[in-house]
């Protein structure tokens, strides 16, 4: 590490980037784009992101580390007061706040609360008009001009995530706004979470994609076991509920929902471990566990002393 620092330019920047919006806004899916890796599980149903998750991107210039947080929401549950604490932690330590807005739903995601929530961060703004794929270039105007006009954000810029446009020059924006500072983490380190959480999560967004309505949003991963020691990296893990008729919703008749799950969480697992798995998932009854301290610990959503 200290030939790394000797190596870096006088000029080489680093910081954290927190990343800010209204659910659904487009905000993993950038993430993901930015850090060059799908680090982020990614749904089209809102309140997906439940974790900040840190992902890090290292150029010979600078070490940008990306922070995606769960989206602004008002708090219904315990767990959704733990995910607004999250998004407080993950400003308190940024250098850069790139809020989000998406430009096909722009009135839902530039509203008061979340215009107060990017008035007060303190730190430069950057605001990224997402999804501008979606709307004509007339509207990408207007809702710049409005955005200009209420915020006067350091920069904006009209972005797709998914078209990948205007990219570049965010990156190129972002990494100018951070300070000059030394690499924080190795070059080749891509995240700080552990491969189980990461496991979770691709199991989650499965059930995300197998499911509909109500039933995802009561639903949590537990990874049991992870073994690499075998032909096949074997990975237990507990799909949680709140109700029996949520369980057997996930099990399926005969099994059918909870196979297909596995299928298509284990393919995702693979791609991302790039080994084969055997996956062994399982459903376990947590009775209102996103009302519960004790259960929120117990599944990682919450720090051994609460908020």
């Amino acid at each position: 590490m200290a030939d790394d620092l000797l190596s870096q330019p006088a000029d080489h920047r680093s910081g954290h980037i927190v990343i800010v919006g209204k659910p659904n806004a487009g905000k993993s899916t950038l993430f993901n784009v930015l850090v060059g890796e799908r680090l982020a599980i990614i749904s089209p149903k809102p309140q997906t992101t439940r974790n900040n998750i840190l992902g890090i991107l290292t150029t010979s210039r600078s070490q940008m580390l990306f922070l995606d947080t769960p989206g602004l929401l008002d708090p219904r549950y315990r767990l959704h007061e733990l995910m607004h604490h999250q998004i407080q932690a993950g400003l308190k330590s940024a250098d850069v706040l790139l809020g989000i807005v998406d430009a096909s739903d722009f009135k839902r995601t530039f509203d008061e609360d979340t215009q107060k929530a990017f008035q007060k961060s303190g730190i430069p703004l950057i605001l990224a008009l997402n999804k501008t794929d979606l709307v004509t270039p007339d509207e990408v105007k207007h809702y710049k001009t409005v955005v200009e006009q209420s915020l006067n954000p350091q920069t904006i810029l009209a972005v797709s995530a998914i078209e990948g446009t205007q990219i570049p020059e965010l990156l190129t924006t972002l990494e100018q706004a951070l300070p000059l500072g030394p690499q924080f983490y190795p070059e080749d380190m891509l995240a700080d979470q552990p491969e189980r959480f990461f496991v979770a999560e691709l199991i989650r967004e499965a059930i995300f994609t197998q499911l509909r309505q109500e039933v995802p949003y009561a639903i949590a991963v537990k990874v049991e076991e992870f073994r690499e020691n075998r032909p096949k990296t074997y990975i237990f893990a507990n799909i949680i509920v709140e109700k029996n008729s949520q369980k057997g919703i996930v099990i399926g008749k005969g099994g059918k929902m909870l196979k297909n799950i596995g299928k298509n969480a284990r393919k995702n697992i693979e791609e991302f471990l790039e080994s084969p798995v055997y996956l062994d998932l399982h459903v376990k009854v947590y009775e209102n566990w996103r009302k519960k301290d004790a259960l929120l610990q117990n599944l990682g959503y919450l720090a051994s002393k609460p908020y």
